[in-house]
């Protein structure tokens, strides 16, 4: 159980909806409200789908390329640990979508999947976070709670970004940018020791 509640905590840490929240108000600012809450349940639908596809075909694409699971483990910790840096010194609630794309957003008539979904909530690190969960728990009952996992965060993307107008006014900015170091913060504590962790797998000679 408890590694459930890890892996939870790192996924909803990683994708950071309040930080995907600010954005989504500042996308569909010019938007109806119908429009918002259409984009809100279909940027949702995508993060499920993405998160299940990575969860059931994630490990098949690694070993197809020969990723070891310790090689995943080092790789996806320095992954880690680069956006949990970018998340403490963040000067915008949310930067992991460029500015070409935020501007080509603003002029598309459907933004849920891209940008919102990719690669705003959904980027590399969330990407990663989960082949590192199937390989850390690689049963099928196992595969079903990370499934489980990921439809509760597209629940909550859902609810966030369903809601962005009244929670981003009363939340605000430097509250959102408040919560986002903080989750910067945990994530590069988390991928230091999961760097750490496949480094020793890799070159057991590091541990002494």
């Amino acid at each position: 159980m408890s590694d459930y509640l890890t892996f939870a905590l790192a996924l909803v840490t990683i994708t950071n909806p309040l930080g995907s929240m600010a954005l989504f108000t500042g996308l569909t600012a010019d938007r109806s409200e119908q429009e918002k809450r259409t984009i809100a349940r279909e940027a949702a639908v995508a993060v499920a789908i993405i998160l299940l596809v990575v969860t059931w075909a994630g490990s098949q694409a690694l070993a197809l390329f020969g990723v070891t699971p310790a090689g995943l483990q080092a790789g996806g910790g320095l992954i880690l640990i680069l956006m949990g840096i970018s998340m403490l010194g963040s000067s915008t609630p949310r930067e992991k979508s460029t500015k070409r794309e935020k501007a080509a957003a603003l002029t598309k008539e459907s933004i849920a999947v891209v940008p919102l979904a990719i690669p705003i909530t959904i980027g590399p690190g969330a990407i990663t976070t989960v082949m590192l969960g199937t390989q850390a728990m690689p049963t099928p009952a196992d595969r079903a709670a990370i499934s489980g996992v990921a439809i509760a965060l597209a629940i909550v993307v859902w609810l966030s970004l369903h809601y962005a107008t009244p929670l981003a006014r009363v939340i605000g900015e430097t509250g959102i940018g408040v919560v986002t170091r903080l989750m910067g913060l945990f994530i590069t504590a988390f991928a230091f020791q999961m760097l750490a962790n496949g480094m020793a797998q890799l070159l057991p000679g590091l541990g002494g």
